[in-house]
């Protein structure tokens, strides 16, 4: 990923005009590795993302929203007592490299002016924040510890002298004298051969970007300083872009001159795109392991019963060849002598035709046939029990699939919500209760919410806790209903009683995204209104019935997703009535 020296250089240009002489209001820690600094600035408030993620580490403003932890950690707790109201008056990058300092300016105790700094190393598993007494050069805390064990050289340890993170044995391209990258260029007309040479010299340089420059230097040849000067220059008014790659993709702040790329206004807004659901997916994988683990080793043991109890019914299906044996072996009871193997006689329900049928040495004639009748209700019974267990099996498989799909989509706070059902329907043991004997409660998380073109409210349930919530209770009877068809999804609804056609293809395309059909190119979505929904008596939850629907076809993707949660942020205040 080009985070790199200049990203974070072009990023520091931009947190500067936005944040400085800011003061810290809230900060909190939604992730072990991740910390954001709520900062009042220029009459907003602006949530300053420090990620010391090992593959995703950064700095950013994010709009994302995170769910705080219902218990701070010691690192929350020690930028709470330091920080909170302190005053931020820096935002510096050492030389081209990829590490930041914070400056904040606040008072101690006995009120005397107190100089922090937040250092944050961008450097993949190595990536930190750290809390620095400026005045005692001393780390006050760390969101990563590291302690002599694991790291000889450098200690990052509350209390322990800050030492610095060694610097890269390389030039930095904004203060290089020596204009190297003109021998270089000389040297290395080939490409990829310069754009390595380049990151071989320079301080800063990620790979994309050094075949970047490569290119620019060969096109200016003519004039190859201003090429190189023009260049770094957009480190100070980028061109925030997502770059395809093949299969892949890479943001940056370099105007890529190609069709396909995807301009944005910001770099923060850049990275929160970027980011939300690669980091996402990832998240929800390492938080929800457990609840992944549950939902398909159960889903492997109901398609296991499911295929034995098919086998069961096929073998019923045998049921009648027992019952014609007990009959032919009643009517020519005659021929039937004790101690015989078997006997073949006529069938007369198949034109007298010759049937074998095997006997018991040890038993009466009559006693043979009343085993055959015995068998033949043996299985009829059975035919009702296997018959009512593979509906109960197969409504059990489309309650867990439904699961399967809503964690594949989830975001790290729908998790909970989860996990609670979860417990609910018995599959994980229930909560702990604390020494009064009672469960501590969740508060349930809300429907995401967006905003049509003509700014309608939309909201939409990311779980059957909250699509049962939604559909059931916040919705109004004259509201409309959507849900991908056919197909495992969320509940969609439409604050309307009479949307505009572009408003419902528009909530159609969000049913059709939070479904399991999310990367189909064709997808049906029936809508309805709410009145038409009905949850039966006992049923899982999540489940409705409806009639008297009708579909749309819609294609669901990023780019119109997007678009619609930008008109939630330019919507606060040109909602519809909810209650119409």
């Amino acid at each position: 990923m080009p985070f790199d020296g200049l990203f974070t250089r072009a990023m520091v240009h931009e947190l500067e005009s936005q944040l400085i002489s800011g003061r810290v209001t809230k900060i909190s820690q939604p992730f072990p590795n991740e910390v954001i600094l709520t900062i009042r600035a220029q009459r907003h408030n602006y949530p300053l993302l420090l990620s010391a993620h090992p593959s995703y580490a950064r700095l950013q403003i994010t709009t994302v929203p995170y769910n705080n932890p219902p218990v701070p950690t010691n690192f929350t707790m020690t930028l709470r007592k330091y920080l909170e109201g302190a005053l931020l008056t820096e935002i510096k990058q050492r030389d081209n490299d990829r590490v930041v300092y914070l400056g904040f300016s606040t008072r101690n105790e006995l009120g005397d002016l107190l100089p922090l700094q937040l250092s944050i190393e961008i450097m993949g598993r190595y990536s930190n924040v750290i809390l620095i007494d400026q005045t005692a050069g001393k780390i006050i805390d760390t969101i990563k510890h590291v302690g002599p064990g694991q790291n000889r050289y450098r200690t990052l340890l509350p209390g322990a002298q800050y030492l610095a993170a060694p610097k890269q044995d390389k030039l930095n391209p904004f203060t290089d004298h020596t204009e190297k990258y003109l021998q270089l260029l000389q040297q290395y007309p080939n490409r990829e051969i310069l754009a390595a040479q380049l990151q071989q010299t320079y301080q800063g340089f990620a790979r994309e970007h050094a075949l970047y420059f490569a290119d620019q230097l060969h096109a200016g040849a003519a004039n190859p300083q201003q090429a190189w000067g023009k260049t770094l220059a957009y480190t100070e008014k980028p061109h925030p872009v997502i770059v395809p790659a093949g299969k892949k993709k890479f943001f940056s702040f370099l105007p890529y001159a190609t069709s396909k790329v995807q301009q944005h206004d910001t770099l923060s807004k850049l990275l929160d795109l970027y980011y939300r659901d690669k980091a996402t997916t990832d998240r929800v994988q390492q938080q929800g392991a457990q609840l992944f683990h549950v939902v398909r080793l159960n889903l492997q043991k109901n398609r296991k019963k499911l295929k034995k109890l098919q086998q069961t019914l096929d073998a019923t299906q045998k049921a009648d060849q027992f019952r014609i044996k007990g009959e032919l072996l009643t009517t020519y009871l005659n021929r039937v002598s004790r101690g015989m193997d078997r006997i073949e006689l006529p069938n007369f329900y198949d034109n007298e035709q010759k049937m074998t049928i095997s006997l018991s040495k040890q038993l009466s004639p009559s006693q043979n046939a009343q085993k055959y009748f015995k068998k033949y209700q043996k299985l009829k019974n059975a035919v009702a029990y296997v018959t009512t267990q593979i509906a109960l099996t197969k409504k059990e498989l489309t309650y867990l699939e439904e699961l399967e799909t809503q964690l594949e989509l989830a975001e790290p706070q729908d998790l909970q919500d989860i996990k609670v059902e979860l417990q609910q329907q018995g599959y994980l043991k229930a909560q702990k209760r604390n020494k009064n004997g009672k469960v501590r409660k969740n508060k349930p998380s809300s429907p995401a919410v967006f905003y049509a073109s003509d700014h309608t409210k939309i909201s939409v349930g990311k779980n059957n806790l909250q699509n049962d919530r939604l559909t059931l209770k916040i919705a109004h009877k004259n509201d409309f209903w959507l849900h991908a068809k056919n197909i495992h999804g969320s509940h969609v609804i439409v604050h309307n009683s009479s949307p505009s056609t572009q408003t419902l293809l528009e909530a159609a395309t969000l049913a059709a995204y939070y479904s399991k059909s999310r990367s189909a190119a064709n997808v049906p979505v029936d809508y309805v209104a709410v009145r038409k929904v009905h949850k039966p008596n006992g049923a899982k939850p999540g489940f409705v019935i409806y009639e008297g629907q009708q579909t749309l076809f819609v294609t669901p993707t990023v780019e119109a997703i997007t678009k619609l949660q930008q008109n939630k942020e330019s919507s606060s205040d040109a909602v519809n009535d909810p209650k119409h």
